[in-house]
């Protein structure tokens, strides 16, 4: 086994690569050049054909008349995109960061149930996890700030997670209260036949859902109930609210300075302030 074999095993780098391994990779991974580009079209292309003959072979009727037409199709985009899978890993310096990245794991997973439907019955309509690889758009038509948005926004989350968790345990809390309580009004004699199936009832009404398979029938359960409504209206902004200031502290901390007016003592400059916003002096006296 050669040196350079043996940097790739320990490594997950390939040492060097050949001229046509770079024209692959200018290809398949960069958008720039008007291959790369075609490439990721067509590729888009097929992914979003690939999730409609999955969506349509659901259908019973069409499943029943065509099922092994999709059968083939969808053994041709497999195909393809486990070649693509491959070339991929083939064409990079480092395929074993690529394969653990999340959009190397997009890609395998976006291959795997058809596979796995050999064994397994039914798993191939997995294969709508194709439709997170046409987040590849961002990339093609050069939206990276939409992608920061949506960091920003999820950064947000991660850092709500907590209050919204304590939210949501004094939630369950009171569905639980709640759902007890109209156990004991109602009774299984109006369809509340257990504290589970009332709690479940509870959860249906403070999320406004209503599916209406258990309702309450007595007054004193249809005042609760209303109660119950008024108070999921409330409990559908808490979140919002939390998420939302949230949002607003992350965007002070990245665009608004800690720089203080020496004329009028005013805060809350922006970063790239060089006046004062209330008076025009220079902030940098």
């Amino acid at each position: 086994m050669s040196f350079a074999n043996l940097e790739y095993m320990s490594t997950g780098q390939r040492p060097t690569m050949r001229p046509w391994q770079y024209k692959l990779h200018s290809i398949i991974f960069e958008s720039n050049t008007f291959y790369g580009k075609l490439f990721d079209i067509a590729l888009l292309a097929c992914i979003l054909l690939s999730v409609i003959v999955v969506m349509i072979d659901s259908v019973p009727p069409y499943h029943a008349k065509y099922a092994d037409i999709f059968y083939a199709i969808e053994w041709v985009f497999t195909i393809l995109f486990t070649a693509e899978y491959i070339l991929r890993l083939f064409c990079i310096r480092k395929p074993m960061a690529y394969a653990l990245s999340w959009m190397g794991i997009i890609d395998l997973c976006a291959i795997i149930p058809t596979y796995i439907s050999l064994l397994v019955a039914g798993t191939q309509y997995l294969l709508v996890l194709r439709a997170l690889r046409l987040l590849r758009i961002f990339r093609i038509f050069k939206l990276w700030h939409f992608l920061d948005e949506g960091r920003f926004l999820l950064e947000a989350l991660a850092k709500s997670v907590r209050k919204i968790s304590i939210f949501m345990l004094f939630i369950v809390i009171i569905v639980v209260i709640l759902g007890s309580c109209m156990y004991l009004i109602e009774g299984a004699s109006n369809g509340f036949n257990s504290i589970p199936e009332s709690i479940y009832w509870a959860i249906v009404t403070i999320t406004t859902v209503g599916y209406g398979d258990i309702s309450p029938v007595t007054p004193l359960g249809k005042l609760l109930s209303c109660i119950l409504m008024l108070c999921g209206y409330g409990i559908i902004a808490v979140p919002t609210g939390i998420v939302t200031s949230q949002m607003m502290a992350e965007w002070r901390n990245k665009h608004i300075s800690d720089v203080q007016c020496k004329s009028c003592g005013k805060w809350n400059h922006e970063k790239d302030a060089k006046y004062c916003r209330y008076c025009g002096a220079s902030l940098g006296e």
